[in-house]
């Protein structure tokens, strides 16, 4: 099983993860770059070849200058126009004429210059969604496991969980917006705004909605009164009246401004977490960290908002559910699992 890999370079220059309670040291001697998620890191070390990390032991995979990615789950790598990937310790070529490419994670998309295709890879299968005589295009969306295109003859059609789904032909763009397991879109040929859930296509709302978003199984939208209304599960719910000033959605997280005030979804229910607009804010999994009002760095974990440091401009990542807070003397806090650690 995967588990979190929390990535940081220290005072000293070395590459460290924090792992079982304590912050490993992965790498002896300095690195050149580095690209994380949640579970899975890559970088180049001082010799130029290029490593994986999950968690076990450094893996070599490449000892040629690559162009890499990585997303929660997979790493690809090109060289060339060979392009090639890692999940969960397997490698595999996805193919040796590449284009254009982008990694989820759960998934790859990318362009098989050869037989002019467009292909994603999904849970260890490459699925084609597009061949094309005439020129290649990427997906109008492509989201962490759910992705939405049109052929060459301008039918859109969902492709979610190994299976592609039929639309309907439409000669302009559709403007899709989903995450994990549902999409969202303004209908043009009905006239309403839709979503894709569960292998059917439904109507939320009778007329085009202003704004939309999805997340981890739910949409959330402004209607045509400007209401922010949040849909899951077969139900819909009005967020607010008033009209956000800003609203953003990752992952399980929802947050919006109203009033001056600073709003989330916990648990099904609407939770005012300060009475002021942070400077800045980051969502992901099911964790918000923002800036507090001396300019430091609190935390919204579990329901609840820890004071991770009030040092001025701190800087913050999130690592899976975990935060890691990087002091101006490249000292560290890390918050994980209701503990804070120190480097």
């Amino acid at each position: 099983m995967a588990q979190d890999v929390i990535p940081l370079v220290d005072f000293n220059g070395y590459f460290r993860s924090f792992q079982n309670g304590y912050f490993r040291q992965i790498e002896f001697q300095r690195i050149k770059d580095y690209k994380y998620g949640d579970n899975v890191v890559g970088y180049v070390d001082n010799r130029s070849n290029l490593r994986v990390f999950d968690g076990s032991a450094p893996r070599d995979i490449a000892n040629l200058q690559a162009e890499y990615e990585v997303s929660d789950n997979l790493l690809v790598w090109k060289i060339g126009t060979t392009l090639n990937m890692w999940d969960d310790g397997e490698l595999q070529t996805l193919t040796y004429n590449a284009d254009e490419y982008i990694i989820k994670d759960s998934l790859i998309v990318f362009q098989d210059t050869r037989f002019n295709t467009v292909n994603v890879y999904y849970n260890k299968e490459i699925y084609t969604l597009i061949t094309s005589s005439t020129g290649l295009w990427m997906p109008e969306f492509v989201g962490e496991n759910i992705i939405a295109f049109k052929d060459n003859g301008n039918f859109y059609k969902v492709f979610w969980r190994g299976k592609i789904y039929d639309l309907d032909v439409w000669h302009n763009p559709i403007v899709f917006y989903g995450d994990i397991d549902i999409l969202a879109f303004n209908d043009p040929i009905n006239g309403t705004f839709a979503i894709f859930e569960d292998g059917r296509f439904l109507d939320l709302e009778m007329f085009h909605v202003n704004k939309y978003r999805g997340g981890n199984g739910f949409i959330v939208y402004e209607d045509r009164n400007n209401n922010l209304v949040y849909y899951s599960n077969g139900k819909t719910k009005v967020l607010t009246s008033f009209g956000p000033s800003y609203w953003e959605v990752k992952d399980n997280v929802v947050v919006w401004g109203e009033n001056n005030a600073f709003y989330t979804v916990y648990e099904g229910e609407k939770v005012e977490l300060v009475r002021y607009k942070p400077e800045e804010f980051a969502i992901k999994n099911s964790v918000i960290a923002f800036r507090n009002l001396m300019g430091g760095v609190n935390f919204f974990y579990e329901g609840k908002i820890h004071e991770i440091t009030n040092q001025r401009d701190a800087q913050f990542n999130i690592h899976g559910n975990s935060l890691l807070v990087s002091l101006f003397n490249t000292s560290f806090i890390l918050f994980h699992e209701g503990k804070k650690y120190t480097l």
